[in-house]
């Protein structure tokens, strides 16, 4: 189809569609890099002198040891940027001086000041509903403990370009980079994906995919397309995986041009799916790796003269607001997969040990699905 049909199409899927999430977009985005955080307090120097109850103070601390009252916080906090030997003249001022600090000035001075980095990977995707809606959720279970979010831009060899005191990585795929080199750095952090021997946090994407095509298989579809995007990608791998091994427990044997590449995005998947159909495509069903996914392959299926579900089922994957009212698809929680991600931070900080959490995943069957018709 022509150029001027693209452009229309555009219009009508993402302008129609995506107004409200368009703006939604565009206020996040503002809250996180616009926002003025409010200055960092340091609540243990607060005076030079012996304190009320003659106990040494981080002041005496830092005379005795010849630093800043900020080089000694860092080493109580057991923070990265001190060097070795100002780091034992400081533990030796403390010994000298008996100094004890005072455990919950201590905590609320490490929240107020903790910087949390936001890692996305190379290739993701930001400006979308679901990274966006996490974002604001994140925002919020970090403000709560008064860390202070910060995105960290990733280098062109896909490292992020400076450290913060503990981050977050989005976007995992395949032999990424960030996790190798944050172990070495020894700064905690949580993947938002897997990886052994990391504390990580992830929806259960392998039995979302596993369940969204059991679904179309209990109701006769035997030809099943699945929309996805980059397979490096963990998320649409393991959606991936879960839609391979539905079809092999049915003893359905899947065709190589089943797998549709829609970019994790709406009109990728249109363009994907009409051309599909377009070279008579026979599938009465299609399992779309996302919502937005889901979006595009509706609007391709009725260009082509195909009602949904009648001749065609869909579901989707994510269950966005406003996306997903009538979309037969498979809810995660975003809010949870935030909560955990900075549940499981807190745990690194802390210096406990590493674990990893599973979030569940919901089939909702609405109104894109249907038995196969004859």
């Amino acid at each position: 189809y022509s150029r001027f049909n693209e452009s229309v199409l555009l219009d009508e899927i993402v302008a129609m569609r995506y107004s409200t999430f368009k703006s939604k977009c565009k206020r996040l985005r503002i809250a996180m890099f616009d926002a003025v955080f409010e200055q960092q307090r340091n609540v243990m120097s607060n005076g030079l002198a012996k304190s009320a109850n003659g106990r040494a103070t981080i002041g005496e601390v830092a005379r005795l040891a010849g630093v800043s009252t900020g080089t000694v916080s860092r080493v109580l906090n057991n923070r990265n940027g001190v060097h070795a030997r100002t780091r034992q003249a400081v533990l030796s001022a403390m010994q000298s001086l008996e100094y004890r600090p005072d455990q919950a000035a201590r905590e609320l001075s490490f929240r107020q000041t903790t910087k949390v980095g936001l890692s996305v990977g190379l290739g993701s995707r930001r400006l979308i509903p679901f990274f966006m809606l996490f974002l604001e959720h994140l925002i919020t279970e970090l403000q709560i403990d008064g860390y202070r979010l910060e995105e960290i831009p990733t280098r062109k060899d896909g490292l992020p370009e400076r450290l913060t005191d503990a981050m977050i990585l989005h976007g995992a795929h395949d032999d990424d980079p960030r996790i190798h080199y944050l172990q070495k750095q020894k700064i905690p952090f949580v993947l938002v994906g897997h990886c052994e021997g990391t504390r990580w946090v992830m929806p259960d994407d392998y039995n979302g995919g596993l369940e969204a095509t059991r679904h179309l298989i209990r109701l006769g579809h035997k030809e099943i397309l699945h929309v996805s995007g980059l397979m490096n990608n963990q998320t649409f791998h393991d959606r991936y995986r879960g839609f391979q091994d539905a079809l092999k427990e049915a003893g359905i044997k899947p065709k190589r041009d089943w797998l549709l590449d829609g970019d994790f995005a709406t009109l990728a998947a249109y363009r994907a799916v009409r051309k599909a159909y377009e070279k008579d495509a026979k599938a009465s069903a299609i399992f779309a790796a996302s919502d937005e996914m889901a979006l595009g392959t509706i609007a391709a299926l009725e260009d082509v003269g195909l009602k949904v579900p009648l001749d065609v089922s869909v579901v989707g994957f994510d269950d966005l607001p406003e996306i997903s009212e009538k979309l037969t698809t498979v809810r995660q929680d975003i809010q949870a997969l935030a909560a955990r991600a900075v549940a499981l931070l807190k745990e690194g900080l802390r210096g406990e040990a590493v674990r990893h959490e599973l979030i569940p995943v919901q089939l909702m069957v609405r109104g894109t699905t249907a038995r196969k018709r004859g």
